[in-house]
Formats: structure tokens, C-alpha cells, sequence
């Protein structure tokens, strides 16, 4: 066969398959097109308002180290949480103090926490366990929240961390609310209302390191002391 004729009919070979190929991309960009779930305005509407996580707004002040259940419970008894209470967790991590707090005592609470991630965890736990009318985690930097409405406030973040807060407890926190920190002081500020180690039985996965930490409880004063 002539070399005119092979490359005649090798270009109508091309020109076929670069149709047929672009046909098939048409196809599927006309199906995308028409599919309900991208054309129909209300589709839309609901996916633009599903809420997602922000980036972290600066660095967290404390690590991440979930508080033992055990040690949870005992931060809750000893402030004798109840239903009439308003709880915030400052740094709440995977929010089991503010849903803990919710399914045993009924009580409202507030988690604040600054990571993304574990806004979005505390978020699913606080579903699974029946409690989101109770509980709201909300990503916030700890030091611009406003929690002047609390009655309990729970802490695990770090000595440094608690005395930097001190004063926005001090500012914003009525008289008689309790403040309760596993582990953290709150340094010149002694006047606890409890001191104690917690009790872990072995099935509760203590670290030695938890069996030897304080939880420290005090009470807003009626007025801030000078030295503080």
C-alpha cells in the first residue's frame, strides 16, 4: 500500500479517536452538569451551611493529654457538680469533662478548645453520647472566651498556662465559683478549697505520673486578694 494512503488512513484513526474521547469527556461533564445533587439550588444551600473547622487562630498554650475517666468523675465530685450548674472545660480536648458532666448530672456545659481536629472528635462524642442539647464544644482561643457565666470551671492545662488565665477568672468569674485543675497550680494562689491526690484503681489507666498529681479546687473570692 502507497505511504499517502497509510498516513491518510492513520490520521482518520486519530481524528476518530480524539472524537470519540472528547465525546466521552462532553458526556460526563454534561452529566455532572445536569445531576441533581450539583444543580439543584437547595443541594447548595445545605452544603454551603455545613459548618466546617477553622484553622487554629495561633498555637494551643497547653498540650494534649486526654485526663483519665477516673480522675474526671473525681474533678466533677469534688465540685459537686449538679444540674443547676453551668460548666465550662477550658481546653477541653476530646470533651469528656463537659459530656461526662451532661450524662451523669444533667448539667450544662461548655468545652473550649482551640484544635480543629479535636473540636470536630469532641463533637462526635458529644452525639454519640445523646447529649449535644446539653453540651456545646466550641473553637476558641481560652484567653478571648467569655465563660462569666460558669459556676465550675475545670482545667488541665499547665502551671504557667493557669496562672496567665488566673486573672480572667478573677475578672469574669462571679464569687463562689468553684475553679478545679488536675495536676496545675494556680501559684500564689493557695487558699484552695480542697487539695488532694486521686484514688486510681488499676483498671482506670492511671500513669504513676496521674496517681502522683493534685487536684487543686478553690473559690472565687468575694474580693481578689493584693498578693494576687
Amino acid at each position: 500500500m502507497p505511504v499517502n494512503s497509510l498516513l491518510k488512513m492513520f490520521l482518520l484513526t486519530m481524528s476518530s479517536g480524539s472524537l470519540l474521547l472528547a465525546g466521552c469527556s462532553q458526556e460526563t461533564v454534561s452529566q455532572l452538569n445536569t445531576d441533581p445533587a450539583t444543580t439543584n439550588p437547595n443541594t447548595l444551600q445545605v452544603q454551603q451551611s455545613t459548618p466546617e473547622a477553622k484553622p487554629s487562630e495561633k498555637e494551643p498554650d497547653a498540650g494534649y493529654t486526654p485526663t483519665p475517666q477516673a480522675i474526671v468523675d473525681q474533678m466533677l465530685k469534688i465540685a459537686k457538680v449538679g444540674k443547676d450548674d453551668i460548666l465550662y472545660d477550658l481546653g477541653s480536648g476530646d470533651g469528656r469533662i463537659p459530656i461526662t458532666a451532661a450524662k451523669k448530672f444533667g448539667t450544662r456545659s461548655t468545652g473550649i478548645e482551640i484544635r480543629p481536629e479535636l473540636v470536630k472528635k469532641a463533637n462526635e462524642n458529644a452525639k454519640n453520647a445523646g447529649v449535644t442539647d446539653k453540651v456545646k464544644i466550641l473553637q476558641q482561643d481560652l484567653f478571648k472566651s467569655n465563660f462569666s457565666d460558669a459556676t465550675v470551671v475545670t482545667l488541665y492545662l499547665g502551671d504557667d498556662v493557669n496562672i496567665r488565665l488566673r486573672p480572667q477568672l478573677f475578672k469574669q468569674l462571679k464569687p463562689g465559683t468553684r475553679v478545679v485543675s488536675f495536676q496545675h497550680h494556680m501559684g500564689d494562689w493557695v487558699d484552695y478549697e480542697y487539695e488532694g491526690y486521686p484514688k486510681c484503681n488499676p483498671e482506670d489507666n492511671c500513669s504513676q505520673e496521674d496517681k502522683c498529681s493534685l487536684i487543686y479546687m478553690w473559690k472565687i473570692p468575694e474580693k481578689v486578694p493584693e498578693n494576687l
